[in-house]
């Protein structure tokens, strides 16, 4: 397969004056840096707020003081290293620390520390507790970027997975459909192994993360359309970001592109309140306004998304904003409370759940389940050189 070439050096990309490059070397010092030629073709250099432009390349607030490494606390939904399970159905696999390219809001930009190792190549004893869990009827395979996996662990994977008979769906959470489309539509091995275990009983699901309309180019058309006759199901997922897709004439092309596409609108996201992240805030109120501002332009398709944050608590749907009050509905609940309806006041500024007043009063804070996982949000906020931290062996006595 001819692969685009990796950039991992601010000082390669020639189209950023060299003063810049200067400037942006000490951010990625701290949030690590890496692109491809494909993806940077797609930026328009001429335009200082081009939202390609704006997702992979550093940015100098960056290193302003905002938000947690792990804004979510998955630290605390680990199970055994590389295997967290949070909802009672669903299981997560973080099998790769390695993305097409690294986008700067990344949630788990954690997972690139040199200092830290949460996905974990061994995933025999991730796979060894969903065997072991009967209510685990659907894994998602995380990181990082599964894709970037070489086909034949994919394929160790996948198939120990469908040994399972408890496990009906398996996910594949990607930006390679618009990272690297070729990475997906060159490799008749990968695709082979998606129609063979891709059935009409049960289904793998590719979650694109497909977060501008310009992404949606003919090579990303032409993965989508591989996947699809392998027997995929695609769909899609993206926060909504200041800079990048906050525009409701940007999210409305999203949606409609995606629907012709046959890529299922599924999740517009709050951006996490992670360090690194200030550039990208929005409040709660604008970001349901853009969304509902886009919902109400696009087709019945369109408006299948639904806006949520993935709290620590669970994932909360955010129904309305009005009046200076938010309306909201666990659609997933880490403690059992899935359904639960909440009317909370909204001040303006707010862009999280915890900046709501009175929150506190619907969840609590959670407590590890193994001590084999590092804390990040525990270690020194500048990563450190040298190896990665592995995880801890719990004692045997």
């Amino acid at each position: 397969m001819a692969q685009p070439k990796y950039i991992t050096k601010i000082d390669q990309i020639e189209q950023i004056p060299e003063e810049e490059r200067e400037r942006l070397k000490k951010i990625t010092e701290k949030f690590v840096f890496r692109v491809n030629e494909y993806y940077i073709g797609l930026i328009n250099w001429e335009d200082p707020d081009d939202p390609i432009k704006n997702l992979v390349i550093p940015n100098e607030n960056e290193l302003s003081e905002y938000g947690r490494w792990d804004a979510s606390d998955e630290d605390t939904n680990y199970v055994v290293p590389g295997c967290q399970h949070k909802y009672e159905t669903t299981a997560l696999l973080i099998c790769s620390e390695v993305c097409g390219a690294y986008c700067r809001y990344c949630f788990r930009k954690r997972l690139f520390r040199n200092d830290v190792k949460e996905a974990m190549s061994d995933v025999d004893p991730g796979i060894e507790y969903i065997r072991n869990h009967p209510e685990i009827n659907n894994v998602l395979l995380t990181g990082g970027d599964p894709l970037i996996l070489a086909t034949k662990k994919l394929r160790y994977i996948i198939e120990e997975l469908r040994s399972i008979p408890h496990v009906k769906i398996i996910r594949i959470g990607s930006k390679l459909p618009v990272f690297n489309p070729m990475r997906i539509y060159e490799d008749e091995e990968l695709l082979d192994l998606f129609k063979e275990y891709s059935t009409p009983d049960n289904r793998i699901y590719v979650m694109a993360h497909v977060n501008h309309p310009r992404e949606i180019t003919d090579e990303a058309k032409r993965g989508f359309q591989a996947l699809h006759d392998a027997g995929v199901m695609v769909v899609n997922q993206t926060p909504v970001l200041k800079g990048i897709n906050d525009n409701p004439d940007d999210l409305t092309e999203l949606l409609d592109k995606l629907s012709w596409a046959g890529v299922t609108p599924y999740y517009f996201f709050i951006n996490r309140p992670v360090a690194g992240n200030t550039d990208f805030v929005l409040s709660l109120k604008e970001a349901y306004e853009a969304v509902e501002e886009a919902k109400a332009r696009t087709s019945g398709l369109g408006k299948r998304i639904r806006l949520s944050m993935s709290h620590t608590s669970g994932k909360i749907e955010i129904l309305a904003i009005e009046d200076g009050k938010a309306y909201l509905k666990y659609h997933q609940s880490r403690d059992g409370n899935y359904g639960k309806f909440m009317i909370l006041d909204c001040p303006d500024d707010a862009g999280w759940f915890d900046e709501l007043p009175g929150n506190e009063a619907y969840w609590e804070a959670p407590k590890k389940k193994t001590e084999e996982v590092v804390s990040v949000n525990q270690m020194s906020d500048m990563p450190q050189k040298g190896k990665r931290r592995a995880p801890r062996k719990q004692p045997t006595s």
